[in-house]
């Protein structure tokens, strides 16, 4: 519990000379110096005593406030809520907390802090502590401290890390997902469509002499080739399908809940829309065409390198058979 002259006992001791007059004088003056808000309540929750940090944040004198309910006041307050904040303090005789990260901020006080945030109100942590008096009476003392600098550069380090995050996820030059996350979704959802018995499709694609294409124009070029039709695939697929590079001008999608014949389907309507593509590099028209291979989970996989494998013997097939065509790790399918 928190007794009110406690404030004073540091300084008033057996031998201070200092009278009572003069210690709450000091004590005043104390409060009204702190950088954070104190507003004391009695159990109708009227403020009586607040600080001058309170009167600078809310262009309040305390003459107006003094005696008012702390809702009238702040009419911005949750009541239900801080009520039962309020009232469990007083009834336990504990202290309670609030921080920036439960609720942002309690008061509408505006920060004076020289950032810019997505608040025009400081961030604050907000205590609740019980009073204890010589009289019956009970009281709560709310310290309201400002933590707008603690909350702006949390939530930019947290979304420094998130960006963080994203790079290790994505491949920097395509910005579809890289090899390593994108294989990682394959083990997730491989043993997922395993578990509830699903349909899981896998396309792998490859960029048709995409050695003679960066050979007779120059690596830039082929960066654009691989950047442009990236996009262009990705335009073609759902939300819920995850399409990756899986190394130089190799691609790869996986279709969950998707058979082999919806699979298909999806790869000839890529390899026509790349075939159908003209990309413009310093001025001369460029056409490119891509081999697809396409595989479907089946019961007897133990692993999803099996079905990674597969896809990729049916498109070393379509290669075989004379590139921009697709094929699935049972059926060749005409060329586009």
């Amino acid at each position: 519990m928190f007794d009110v002259n406690e404030l004073i006992s540091p300084l008033a001791t057996e031998q201070t000379s200092l009278s009572e007059d003069v210690l709450k004088k000091i004590n005043r003056q104390i409060a009204n110096q702190l950088n954070t808000g104190v507003l004391v309540l009695d159990e109708a929750f009227n403020i009586v005593i607040w600080n001058r940090f309170l009167q600078v944040h809310t262009d309040k004198f305390g003459a107006d406030i003094i005696g008012q309910s702390i809702f009238q006041a702040f009419p911005e307050l949750p009541e239900r809520w801080l009520t039962r904040k309020l009232m469990s303090v007083m009834q336990l005789n504990t202290p309670n907390f609030c921080s920036w990260e439960q609720r942002h901020h309690l008061f509408e006080l505006p920060h004076t802090r020289p950032i810019t945030t997505d608040s025009e109100f400081m961030a604050q942590n907000c205590t609740f502590l019980p009073i204890v008096t010589e009289s019956s009476c009970k009281h709560i003392c709310i310290l309201i401290e400002d933590v707008t600098d603690v909350c702006h550069y949390q939530g930019q380090l947290q979304k420094a890390l998130e960006e963080l995050a994203q790079m290790s996820r994505i491949d920097g030059l395509t910005q579809i997902y890289n090899r390593r996350h994108w294989q990682e979704s394959l083990e997730q959802e491989f043993a997922k469509a395993k578990r509830h018995s699903k349909s899981l499709s896998l396309v792998m694609l490859d960029l048709d002499y995409f050695k003679l294409l960066n050979d007779n124009y120059g690596h830039q070029c082929g960066d654009m080739v691989l950047i442009e039709v990236s996009k262009l695939i990705g335009s073609l697929l759902r939300v819920e399908d995850i399409f990756g590079r899986y190394g130089g001008e190799e691609f790869a999608i996986i279709l969950p809940e998707t058979d082999l014949s919806g699979a298909i389907e999806l790869a000839e309507r890529i390899c026509s829309a790349v075939a159908k593509k003209s990309l413009e590099y310093n001025g001369e028209e460029i056409n490119v065409t891509i081999s697809l291979g396409v595989a479907q989970l089946r019961n007897k996989e133990v692993s999803y390198e099996g079905l990674i494998s597969q896809a990729d013997s049916a498109l070393y097939q379509a290669k075989a058979e004379g590139r921009n065509k697709v094929c699935s790790s049972s059926t060749s399918v005409a060329e586009v």
